[in-house]
């Protein structure tokens, strides 16, 4: 029986002795390891990540720099998919996100081969990120949502607590989705939503604002937002119409994200 292999970085900054790391793990030797946490193979963790008290991260899984992954989160396990028949998936999550307490993401299945959380996200309590899933960058997901698999989050969009998503679903970029919403279609860029089911309430010209995105670009969604949703044209002569203007690159991000979208978007 052949030896298993050495652990290719070591030693580790702070580590305590019953963490349990796997010898198929690469570990960078800048890491904060608290007690009874445990890595499993083909995992690998990068400078500065701090992973808290009885975190797993199962296997094929890769954190980027500075993550803070707090107690009881179960990152890398098999995707909760019945057709998933153990074939090779991963999941990859960016530099500088942070997952609270007992959140839960799967690697993807056959379908994609992956999951993917983007940099500087904020995943709180008891949130659930499915199998194949694709998350941007700074996207905040509140405490206890729960997303089907193959949901697709654009930058910078926040989710509510309590919040489920519906399989295949897509939340464009800067949006807003209140809390305790029963999301089964897909949510426009740049607009607050909420509900069960769903509902538009306008612009999210707060998040706009944060973002410093400037007045003459917000006028132009507004515009943009009125014709589609509050005018007598049904959405594909909405879109027509708007396409027919000088359009800004948030509108034309608006438009093609209307197009495209597969599930019908919230009203």
């Amino acid at each position: 029986m052949n030896a298993p292999p050495e652990r290719k970085q070591a030693p580790y900054s702070l580590v305590h002795p019953t963490a349990i790391i796997n010898p198929e793990a690469e570990v960078h030797r800048d890491v904060d390891i608290g007690p009874y946490v445990v890595i499993g193979p083909r995992v690998t963790i990068s400078k500065g990540v701090t992973l808290g008290s009885h975190v797993v991260v199962g296997k094929d899984t890769t954190i980027g720099e500075d993550c803070n992954i707090f107690t009881g989160a179960v990152i890398g396990g098999d995707p909760q998919d019945l057709k998933y028949e153990g074939e090779n998936s991963h999941l990859y999550i960016g530099s500088g996100t942070t997952i609270r307490e007992y959140a839960t993401l799967n690697r993807g299945t056959a379908a994609s081969g992956e999951t993917r959380v983007g940099s500087g996200c904020l995943i709180m309590a008891y949130a659930h990120v499915a199998h194949d899933c694709i998350l941007g960058d700074n996207v905040v997901i509140s405490n206890a949502v729960n997303m089907g698999g193959h949901v697709d989050i654009k930058d910078g969009a926040i989710i509510g607590g309590l919040t489920a998503i519906h399989q295949f679903v897509k939340i464009g970029r800067y949006s807003f989705c209140g809390g305790a919403s029963r999301v089964t279609q897909d949510i426009p860029p740049f607009v607050r939503v909420a509900g069960n089911p769903v509902k538009l309430y306008g612009l999210n010209t707060v998040g706009l604002a944060r973002r410093k995105i400037p007045d003459s670009v917000v006028g132009s969604l507004r515009k943009a937002y009125q014709d589609l949703f509050q005018s007598e044209m049904n959405i594909g002569q909405a879109l027509d119409k708007i396409e027919l203007g000088d359009l800004t690159s948030e509108v034309e991000e608006l438009v093609e994200f209307i197009r495209s979208s597969k599930r019908g978007v919230v009203t």
